[in-house]
């Protein structure tokens, strides 16, 4: 089994609207992109991964036939918010298992204007279903929870608060008022606007304390990895391995059963989950990183994910964003592309994006946004009652 694997291109659309395109062209520009990063073409590659949330079917191999049919492996992934990372993590395998030394993972999406995404945590039926082949019996909406996002994050952020001290409204105010300054220095966010206290606390109430600027948009965009094996690279151009960002632990993880579960998702035990097998798989302690892109789908879901992912003392997230760790100039910065809440929300396409902005990070070409000195990094992303994916990357010579 191949010890290390590295990514040696990353490419990364602009988060937004892009009426001018489809699904197909945003997944084969920025695979042309990663791979002339890499300074590869699809003819090096041994396998494909590509995640989409809504149009998975054989998305893969039609983006094939835009970039070069090579006969190549490829596989169509689907893992809700995970999908992208799911891509990306199914290329690490086939690379371990020594089936490929190169592999392209892309994650990408088009979701067009908002309305459908409240519900998809969990598929919605009119009639009572005896069999609960979907993991429930019947619809829990208004009669044993929520299954509306922001209400989902929202119960999650209260339910910490209300077992821990220094947590209230501002604290999840403060984590929407950082991630929007953040964008602001990121060319590819799909919002780059700067807002206050004031008007985060003002604009619409979704699911208290979660306010509109307290939520993720949804949006268009995609993003794409090329990925080698240790002894690939070392027969690859200097220039190539000096860019190489390792991939030093990828983590995957389901939802556990949990007493509570079974009335609301559980955010926390899967991420806990997979965050300890990482620091023990790379070695590395969270105190150690030197920026983190985790999945603030909801400023309450950042703050409790501060504490999942161990990057405070346990029960100190409030503390944590009080004291400004997360800033881009603080202890552990997080998500200073400017996170889910602001960069934005292609479902498909986030968990490959948040390893691009850390990769890009590493590599000391992230401009106005570096984290200067940056050595090591993690990225999180969670897809509600599917999966969590953890991966740490850190710079190191070949």
């Amino acid at each position: 089994m191949a010890d290390n694997v590295w990514i040696i291109g990353a490419a990364m659309t602009k988060f937004g609207r892009h009426p001018d395109k489809d699904v197909l062209d945003l997944g084969s520009d920025v695979a042309l992109e990663a791979l002339a990063d890499g300074g590869a073409t699809i003819h090096d590659m041994n396998v494909m991964a590509v995640g989409c949330q809504f149009e998975p079917f054989t998305l893969g191999q039609k983006i094939q036939k835009q970039i070069g049919q090579t006969g190549i492996p490829v596989y169509n992934v689907t893992n809700a918010c995970a999908t992208g990372a799911s891509a990306v993590r199914t290329v690490i395998m086939s690379i371990k298992a020594g089936e490929a030394d190169m592999g392209l993972a892309i994650g990408v999406e088009q979701m067009g204007k908002p309305g459908f995404i409240p519900q998809m945590g969990r598929p919605r039926r009119d009639k009572f279903e005896p069999d609960g082949r979907f993991g429930e019996v019947m619809p829990i909406e208004g009669v044993l929870g929520t299954d509306f996002m922001a209400g989902v994050f929202a119960e999650a952020g209260m339910a910490y608060a209300a077992e821990h001290d220094g947590v209230g409204f501002d604290q999840f105010v403060k984590i929407a008022e950082k991630n929007h300054l953040h964008s602001s220095l990121n060319p590819l966010a799909q919002y780059r606007k700067v807002f206050s206290t004031e008007e985060i606390k003002a604009s619409p109430m979704q699911a208290y304390p979660n306010t509109l600027l307290m939520c993720c948009p949804t949006g268009d965009g995609a993003s794409a990895l090329v990925i080698v094996s240790e002894k690939k690279l070392k027969t690859l151009d200097p220039d190539v391995r000096k860019r190489a960002v390792k991939i030093s632990a990828s983590v995957m993880t389901s939802d556990p059963w949990v007493e509570g579960g079974q009335v609301q998702p559980d955010v926390n035990t899967l991420t806990r989950n997979a965050a300890d097998q990482a620091y023990e798989q790379s070695g590395v302690d969270p105190q150690d990183l030197d920026l983190v892109e985790l999945h603030d789908c909801f400023a309450t879901a950042e703050l409790v994910h501060y504490d999942n992912l161990r990057l405070c003392e346990p029960g100190g997230a409030g503390a944590f964003i009080d004291s400004g760790g997360p800033m881009r100039d603080g202890k552990i910065p997080v998500n200073v592309s400017g996170g889910l809440i602001s960069k934005g929300h292609p479902i498909g396409a986030t968990g490959a994006a948040n390893i691009y902005e850390v990769a890009t990070h590493l590599r000391g070409e992230a401009g106005d946004r570096q984290i200067e000195g940056a050595k090591v990094g993690l990225t999180h992303v969670i897809g509600l009652g599917s999966a969590c994916a953890v991966h740490i990357l850190e710079k190191q010579a070949v």
